[in-house]
């Protein structure tokens, strides 16, 4: 943490100041957003802290973030096969491909 301090004298320090600090043994952290979306940390290096009444922590390791995937809507499927005249399970799996873009797939299936 400080170029030059003992680990051992810096918790001292920490411990006179009324913070402790402890090492917590974690495989994966998952933190789950209000969007849905989550944020997963592998081999996290996570530390618990306390300090005047409050517990914060401290992670560090490998980062992925996940986003939902957005389901496809029946109604644009609809829309597909009656613009394409395409069969439904074609029609889904090419909105699927586009990432949802209905303008994009009637527009494959129309060439």
């Amino acid at each position: 943490m400080f170029p030059g301090v003992d680990p051992r004298q810096m918790q001292g320090m920490l411990k006179k100041m009324g913070i402790s600090q402890e090492d917590v043994d974690a495989s994966r952290v998952i933190i789950e957003k209000t969007d849905n979306s989550r944020i997963i940390i592998e081999n996290p290096s996570v530390q618990r802290i306390k300090m005047q009444g409050q517990e914060t922590f401290q992670i560090a390791g490998n980062i992925l973030e996940e986003f939902p995937k957005e389901e496809t809507s029946e109604e644009d499927i609809q829309t597909i096969i009656e613009k394409t005249r395409v069969s439904k399970k074609k029609a889904k799996e090419t909105l699927e491909k586009n990432d949802g873009d209905l303008a994009e797939t009637i527009l494959e299936l129309s060439e």
